[in-house]
This record gives structure tokens, C-alpha cells and sequence, in this order.
């Protein structure tokens, strides 16, 4: 079995961000993200996180099934039976990827597209759960392996931002400006796609070949394509889904529904596709709603954009046997941590405390607010740690969160 080399002190003591640009975070928030692509050469290499054995063993070995792959030829998606058949005895499924289909397709210049790596391979897991906890955005990884001299899909442009990790080979790379500015999840490149080609055609933004240890950012929107040279190239897609203004208009109109003024029905017995008769109601629309946004309050639009995250983003990942054994053998001095990606949210009420996460919620007695602010304070802690509870308490209280999934050892692992 392929084992990252989690000894490597500089990719460990690298931030996720810093394995990805070359200049400082603060830069690369306020001149590039969401405004410029940016290109930074080599200064190390990112064969810990995904190798050519890796992509191996995860063909071969570890029983993928679609969407977790897929494949392309000459700008065109593979049907799936071309490179997957049943699993036979003990696997009754019709899906898996079959290796030998997979070679046979990589010899005649196929691109092989490994998808959500953040929660198939351990080292993407715990890298992708590290970069959404620095960018506070969610994050997905594929990879893409692309025979000498293919290109794999044809000039195009993504909904998410992009970082492109170059693990090994070499790709050329055409990046030319945007058709669409900041485009949503429903505005995909297909649908400009004329637009898309005709830019294409013209000078490029960026011309460039990425070697082993490059990386690239990509707004969304920007569009692209690659071309392997002359050997094989494996490169890490980093894609960064972007909470963004449309998600806070998508709560305002949700929250508009609660106003009566907003509920009204519209005439009966006209013609309301005159615009005429439509014309005193729509502006009376437009003041009630100016009102209803006029009171809205951020707290409630942060609550909303906290369930977004909750569900878009997968937390640090956790052991359940390990934390089993550890809620068991719990004492006073055992250090504990917050776990990342959780998100989670803690709501004062007149009956006591909820904690609410990704699909429960968990109720605790008023008393333990002062242990809630040690928990959620971002360092670590003991529950000797834990004010305004008795020793008991306290222990209780720590198990139970541990069990819940909600606090981890601080010996596990974290990228």
C-alpha cells in the first residue's frame, strides 16, 4: 500500500494556502482571489499528497466506483461502461472501475479524471480540510492524468475557483479572460458555449507550461485548457466553491416569505400580463420587500450561511473506534482539541444550550455556557479546563463531545 511520507517537514509545516501560492496570504487574498490568476513556480513537490503509485493503487486496488471517475477523449466524456464493469463475487455492482479497461484507454490517449480525493485519500482529505479551514470556503480535489501529447476537454471554464497542482510531466497551458464574470453553479460554460470557443481563438491571457511542483490559480470563470507534452502528466485540480453574495440573496428572499405583505396574492378577474394592471403591484411588491430588507439582520444571515457550510464542507476527518477508546480512557489531563470543518453552531436559549451541527441537534444544561467558550476558544484543552463545572461535570461533558464527534484528541493528526 502507497504511504504518504508524513515525515516531510516541509510540506507539514507549509499551510495548505502557502503550499499553493508563493506570496503571503494577505496578498494573495486582496490582488488575486476571485480577480487574477496567478502562477507560481516550483518550490517543492506535491508527491505526498497524490504520486503516480497512488493513482495505481486507487485504480487497482481500492474498488472505486463512479462518480468517484471518469474518463475523456478529444474534449469528450467516456461512457462510464468503457472503463467499468461488475465487481464480481462478493461486489454485486455493475460500476467498478476495471483497471485493465482503464490502461487499455490510457495507451489510446484518454485522460483519466480521479474525483473527490478529499474524501477517498487520506492526504487530500486532511490537505482539502486544512485549505477550507484557512480560506473558509468549501473545497473538492481531482486529479487528472493525461497520456504524452492529449488533451483531455476542450477550452472551458469552471463555476468554482481553481488551484492546479502539477505533480508529474508537464502540460501546456492556454488561459484566456472570462465570458461570464464570477459565474454561478446554474451559469455553466456550456451554456456560452460559442462564446467560450470564439474567445479561445483569440490572444491568450496567460501561455505557459506548468513542470513537476507548479501550481495555478484560476478565478471562476476563467477560462482554459491543457495539453500534456511529452510524457505522462498527473495534476491536482483544487476546486474552491465560493460562498457568495448570491447566497445572502438567496437568504433574503427566503426570509422575505415571512412577511404577510410579501405573501399577498395578486388580483383576480385582470389580465396580469398587462403591464398596466401589473404595474401598481409590482411597486407595491418592491416597497415591501425594500422594508423587509431594510430590517434584516446579519445574525440571521450568518446562520444561514453557517448551514451552507455545514453542508458543503467535509470536516477534518474523524476515527470513531480511536475516539471511542478515548472518551473511555478519558481523565482530567487529557488534551482535546476542536474539531476543524465543523462549523459548529451554539444557541443561548431560556430551557438551556443547543448545539447544532450537520444533522443533530445536541441539548445541554445552562451551566455549561463558560465550558462552551473553552471549547470553541480555538486552543487546546483539558476537561480539568472547563469552568463552571464540578470534576464529574466536566468529564461528562467531555465524552459526550467526544463521542459526538465534535472534539478530537489533540494527537490526531491534522495537515
Amino acid at each position: 500500500m502507497t504511504t504518504p511520507d508524513q515525515s516531510d517537514a516541509t510540506a507539514q509545516n507549509a499551510s495548505a494556502l502557502g503550499r499553493c501560492v508563493a506570496c503571503t496570504s494577505d496578498e494573495f487574498v486582496t490582488k488575486h482571489w476571485a480577480r487574477a490568476p496567478l502562477v507560481t513556480r516550483a518550490r517543492g513537490d506535491f508527491n505526498d499528497l497524490l504520486s503516480a503509485a497512488a493513482v495505481d493503487e486507487l485504480v487497482s486496488t481500492r474498488g472505486l466506483r463512479t462518480p468517484f471517475a471518469r474518463m475523456a477523449k478529444d474534449g469528450r466524456v467516456l461512457d462510464r461502461s468503457k472503463f467499468t464493469r461488475g465487481g464480481g463475487a462478493g461486489a454485486s455492482i455493475n460500476d467498478q472501475v476495471a483497471d485493465d479497461r482503464v490502461l487499455a484507454l490510457l495507451d489510446d490517449g484518454a485522460t483519466l479524471v480521479l474525483q473527490a480525493l478529499h474524501r477517498t485519500w487520506p492526504p487530500l482529505v486532511a490537505f482539502g480540510s486544512a485549505l477550507s479551514d484557512e480560506l473558509g470556503h468549501p473545497v473538492q480535489i481531482n486529479a487528472y492524468i493525461t497520456p504524452p501529447q492529449n488533451q483531455g476537454f476542450a477550452p472551458h471554464y469552471d463555476v468554482h475557483d481553481v488551484f492546479v497542482l502539477q505533480v508529474s510531466g508537464r502540460k501546456h497551458w492556454t488561459i484566456h479572460e472570462p465570458v461570464v464574470a464570477d459565474p454561478l453553479d446554474h451559469q455553466p460554460w456550456e451554456n456560452y458555449r460559442a462564446e467560450v470557443g470564439e474567445r479561445a481563438q483569440r490572444q491568450p491571457l496567460i501561455d505557459t507550461v506548468l513542470e513537476p511542483g507548479d501550481a495555478l490559480y484560476l478565478p471562476r470563470g476563467t477560462i482554459h485548457s491543457a495539453q500534456a507534452l511529452g510524457e505522462t502528466s498527473i495534476h491536482l485540480t483544487v476546486g474552491i466553491h465560493p460562498i457568495t453574495r448570491y447566497h445572502l440573496v438567496r437568504h433574503l428572499l427566503e426570509a422575505a416569505q415571512h412577511d404577510p405583505a410579501l405573501r399577498t396574492s395578486l388580483p383576480a378577474g385582470v389580465d396580469l400580463s398587462d403591464p398596466t394592471v401589473l404595474a401598481p403591484h409590482l411597486a407595491a411588491t418592491i416597497e415591501a420587500l425594500q422594508l423587509r430588507l431594510a430590517s434584516s439582520e446579519v445574525e440571521a444571515a450568518a446562520s444561514s450561511l453557517v448551514d451552507t457550510l455545514r453542508r458543503q464542507t467535509r470536516p477534518e476527518p474523524v476515527s470513531p473506534l480511536a475516539q471511542l477508546d478515548t472518551a473511555a480512557a478519558l481523565d482530567h489531563g487529557t488534551a482535546l482539541r476542536l474539531r476543524t470543518g465543523m462549523h459548529p453552531q451554539l444557541r443561548h436559549g431560556a430551557d438551556g444550550i443547543t448545539l447544532h451541527l450537520l444533522d443533530r441537534t445536541l441539548s445541554f444544561a445552562a451551566d455549561a455556557a463558560d465550558a462552551f467558550k473553552t471549547v470553541f476558544g480555538g486552543d487546546a484543552f483539558t476537561p480539568a479546563d472547563l469552568p463552571g463545572l464540578d470534576a464529574d461535570e466536566q468529564l461528562a461533558l467531555a465524552q459526550r463531545l467526544l463521542r459526538a464527534g465534535v472534539v478530537v484528541p489533540v494527537s490526531t493528526f491534522l495537515a
